[in-house]
C-alpha cells in the first residue's frame, strides 16, 4: 500500500494509506487526482492537497450553503464560483426558493472526474442551473446586482484560486450583489500560522466592500487541522437572526438527509473562541 502525504506546516500534515490511484490527469490549471484510500474511501486533491473524501464532504459543502440560504428571505439567484465537485450545487437546490444558479468553474477536468468516480455526491443537471466553464473572478467582474447569495467554493489561495482571497475580487462580488445580498467563502483553518495573512485579508476586504462579516467554524477532518472556518457577509442579513434560526430548523426537519448543519449548530459555530477572533481585530 502506498501513502498520500499532505504537510501544511513544515513536515506536520496528514497521512493516507492509498489502496489505488484511480484518476491522475495534469490538466490546463493543475494536478487532478483520486485516490482510493484505506479509511475515508475515495478521495479529490488538487495539486497534492485533499478537497474532499467521500466520507467527511457534507460537513463543507452543509455549512458553507445553508446558513446563509437559510438567513436569506428569499434566495432566488445564486452564482457558485467553483465547487467543481457538484457538491455544493447539490445542497442550493434542495432549497425551493431558488429559481436560478450561475455555477463558475475554471477546470472541467474536476467536473468530469467527480462525475465519472464520485456517483451521487453531486449534482451537475438540475435545470435551474447554468454552467460557465471560465475563471470566476473574470465572470463575477463582468456582473452587476444580480445575485442573492455568492458561494465561493475555492480551494486554498494557489494556483488556480490564488486570486479568491484578494480585494479586488471581493469587491466585484459585492457589485454583482443585488440589495441585501450575501457573500460566504470558506476561509482556511485559524490553527495554521500561514494561512492568517489570507484570513485577515479576506475579512477585511468583506468588511470593506460588503459589511455585516460572520466568520464560523466547523470540523472537517482531512482538513489541515481539522478545524475549518467559513465567513459570510451582508449589509443587512444577520445570520443569527430568528428568521435564520426559524427557517434553518424547518429546513433541517424537511430534510432528516442532513448530516452537520442545523439550527443550534450554526450558532454555536458563530461562537468564536478569542484566539480565532483576534485574527481580525
Amino acid at each position: 500500500m502506498n501513502r498520500f502525504d499532505e504537510w501544511y506546516e513544515g513536515q506536520t500534515g496528514l497521512t493516507l494509506g492509498v489502496q489505488e490511484v484511480l484518476f491522475s490527469e495534469q490538466s490546463d490549471y493543475q494536478r487532478v487526482e483520486i485516490l482510493q484510500t484505506d479509511s475515508w474511501g475515495k478521495v479529490l486533491t488538487l495539486d497534492g492537497l485533499v478537497m474532499l473524501s467521500e466520507y467527511d464532504e457534507f460537513v463543507y459543502h452543509e455549512m458553507l450553503t445553508h446558513p446563509s440560504l437559510c438567513a436569506h428571505p428569499n434566495p432566488e439567484r445564486l452564482c457558485i464560483i467553483g465547487g467543481g465537485d457538484g457538491g455544493t450545487l447539490r445542497e442550493c437546490v434542495k432549497h425551493d426558493a431558488v429559481k436560478s444558479i450561475d455555477w463558475v468553474e475554471i477546470d472541467e477536468v474536476v467536473i468530469e472526474a467527480s462525475k465519472s468516480h464520485f456517483p451521487g455526491l453531486g449534482v451537475f443537471d438540475d435545470p435551474r442551473t447554468t454552467l460557465y466553464i471560465e475563471d470566476g473572478i473574470d465572470f463575477i467582474a463582468r456582473q452587476s446586482a444580480r445575485y442573492d447569495i455568492i458561494l465561493i467554493d475555492g480551494s486554498d489561495p494557489i494556483g488556480p484560486a490564488e486570486g479568491l482571497f484578494e480585494d479586488h475580487f471581493i469587491q466585484a462580488c459585492a457589485n454583482a450583489l443585488q440589495p441585501g445580498g450575501i457573500v460566504v467563502s470558506q476561509s482556511e483553518s485559524p490553527w495554521v500560522k500561514k494561512f492568517h495573512p489570507n484570513m485577515k485579508t479576506l475579512y477585511n476586504a468583506l468588511s470593506s466592500h460588503i459589511g455585516g462579516v460572520t466568520p464560523y467554524l466547523c470540523s472537517i477532518p482531512l482538513y489541515p487541522t481539522g478545524t475549518w472556518s467559513m465567513m459570510m457577509a451582508s449589509k443587512t442579513v444577520d445570520p443569527k437572526s430568528s428568521h435564520a434560526f426559524d427557517t434553518a430548523k424547518a429546513f433541517c426537519e424537511m430534510h432528516p438527509e442532513i448530516s452537520y448543519f442545523s439550527a443550534e449548530g450554526f450558532r454555536a459555530a458563530t461562537a468564536l473562541p478569542p484566539f480565532v477572533s483576534r485574527l481580525f481585530t
